[in-house]
């Protein structure tokens, strides 16, 4: 049961999100892996889409305008069973004060700061952040699904105990963008 996070690049040109042969690849890729989940994600004139594909569940894309995409590159592929990354937490629309937003948990299980008890945390209060960076994990069904930062910004307060279970939707952390 892991995910396959995949990053391709368009033209604008281009008719369709998903061609029939990448749908059929991404579908092979979840076969040979036994994954219950893989997200395809594309940018496309600056905006970011992802196309998440789950076992026994509908497609969902996800349009999310992003910073400028990094330069051109191989096309990333990772698969693994042990410790899967999840779609980022997207911060959540509502925001207390200007400039502040919610770093969410994109699944239920139990919320972990450090990759282990001895280990430092991924991330405390005052640390900055930016796009990609490991934030927490949460566990669920015995994989360790790490939570990475969609945003730049500073962690003002970390709203869940280490070891408590968090559920869809929770609010994870509070971060100043920036």
């Amino acid at each position: 049961m892991a995910k396959a996070p995949v990053e391709t690049r368009r033209s604008a040109a281009s008719s369709s999100f998903v061609s029939p042969e990448e749908l059929e690849a991404l579908l092979e890729v979840m076969a040979r892996h036994d994954a219950s989940e893989v997200t395809h994600v594309r940018v496309v004139d600056g905006v970011r889409s992802r196309l998440t594909i789950r076992r026994g569940g509908q497609p969902i894309v996800h349009a999310v305008a992003a910073a400028p995409a990094p330069a051109a590159g191989p096309a990333r592929a990772q698969v693994s069973h042990a410790a899967a990354p999840v779609a980022a937490a997207a911060p959540a629309a509502e925001a207390i004060e200007e400039g502040v937003v919610f770093v969410t948990s994109p699944l239920v299980g139990t919320f972990y700061r450090a990759p282990s008890p001895d280990a430092a945390s991924f991330a405390d209060v005052g640390t900055k952040i930016r796009p990609g960076q490991r934030l927490c994990i949460v566990e669920a069904m015995k994989l360790m699904n790490e939570i990475e930062a969609e945003i730049e910004g500073t962690i003002l307060e970390v709203l869940v105990e280490n070891g408590k279970p968090v559920e869809y939707g929770q609010k994870l952390f509070k971060v100043k963008k920036g």
